[in-house]
């Protein structure tokens, strides 16, 4: 069997995808809670054109949600799987990253921030990376 079929080393890759996703969803989660009219302005500004206008502080206020438990998920799930080899919180998390970046890819185009949402592609593709990963599990 080849070295990189070894279960210790796809499981390191698990864990070190899902700890990936729960800083980078932790910190932007966090960061929209803790400068929250700092950021829901420049959302609204973003969104002033477009016929997303009268709900993008509701957006906003959404996608902070599911940053914070895409973040929260990932991170503990990661550790979890690391520790106990339950994976169903880690996948969870993974599976709530993959949603949180489609919608912020979504927003992007809608404000027709095309080098933004395309700087979300590499993201999208770990995620779902690492969820490919989790099913190559026994």
């Amino acid at each position: 069997m080849s070295p990189i079929f070894d279960h210790t080393l796809l499981k390191l890759i698990q864990v070190a995808t899902s700890l990936f996703a729960g800083v980078l969803f932790l910190q932007s989660g966090f960061d929209k809670v803790i400068d929250f009219s700092g950021n829901k302005s420049y959302i609204q500004s973003v969104f002033a054109k477009t016929f997303l206008s009268s709900v993008s502080t509701v957006l906003f206020i959404v996608i902070t949600i599911l940053e914070v438990s895409a973040g929260i998920t990932s991170f503990l799930g990661g550790i979890y799987y690391f520790v106990e080899g339950q994976a169903d919180f880690a996948i969870l998390g993974l599976e709530l990253a993959a949603l949180a970046i489609l919608s912020l890819f979504t927003g992007q185009r809608i404000a027709k921030d095309y080098a933004g949402a395309a700087s979300l592609v590499g993201y999208f593709l770990l995620m779902i990376f690492g969820l490919y990963l989790y099913s190559l599990q026994g």
